[in-house]
């Protein structure tokens, strides 16, 4: 199976689904990556390009990935970057990744960038229907990124719910916390939600839903058969 994780910053894709991709790869599934804005460069304290770049690497060699797409669109401006833009991109990524399940962000995250990615991956993924060579997608699923997802503050948009447990275990746990540790300036303290404890406490919270020992936890909004 070839599995395609998309989003708008370097990071988001470890908060999401780190995990997730750490088990699928050990599994043998093909995963990717595609960053839509792979250098930041408004970000504050953000290291030099090529600091970035091994950061990128070395987190997502440690969960399995095959390969990461990375977009130049500019950080925290996503809402100035024409939809059709994005949407190419993304569909760009799917058929060099010949993508059959694809995760990426809630459109109801706090994050504007985020928002804007979700809407166009929603669109891009009908991409099968015009071009029948391409493999039709089997499933999209929605992240919940820590310190993102939680602050959908605006009520008139649906929330996020999970519905799509997957128990990932401890050490996919771990893995997920070194993946991130990569990035320089994105873990913090205890209570913030990208501290250790708190990401462990998240899998174990989404676990215990479900039954499971530690899990991420996603909501499925579009299913074919399989």
């Amino acid at each position: 199976m070839n599995y395609l994780v998309v989003v708008a910053h370097p990071d988001d894709e470890v908060l999401g689904a780190g995990a997730t991709m750490y088990k699928i790869a050990q599994e043998g599934h093909s995963v990717n990556v595609c960053i839509l804005s792979g250098e930041v460069k408004a970000r504050s304290n953000r290291p030099s390009t090529d600091e970035l770049a091994i950061a990128v690497n070395s987190s997502l060699n440690i969960l399995g990935v095959d390969r990461v797409i990375k977009g130049d669109f500019p950080n925290i401006e996503f809402n100035t970057v024409p939809h059709l833009n994005l949407v190419q991109f993304i569909e760009k990524a799917i058929v060099e990744t010949n993508a059959e399940v694809i995760f990426t962000h809630h459109p109801a995250d706090l994050n504007n960038d985020h928002l804007h990615t979700s809407i166009a991956c929603q669109a891009a993924v009908r991409l099968f229907q015009r071009r029948p060579e391409i493999n039709p997608l089997k499933e999209l699923l929605f992240m919940e990124v820590p310190s993102a997802t939680e602050w959908s503050l605006n009520k008139s948009i649906n929330q996020f719910n999970p519905n799509t447990f997957i128990e990932v275990g401890e050490e996919a746990i771990d893995k997920k916390i070194e993946a991130l540790s990569q990035y320089r300036g994105v873990m913090r303290p205890y209570p913030h939600p990208r501290s250790n404890e708190a990401l462990k406490g998240l899998a174990a919270y989404r676990g215990g839903q479900a039954g499971m020992v530690y899990a991420e936890s996603f909501e499925s909004t579009f299913r074919r058969g399989f």
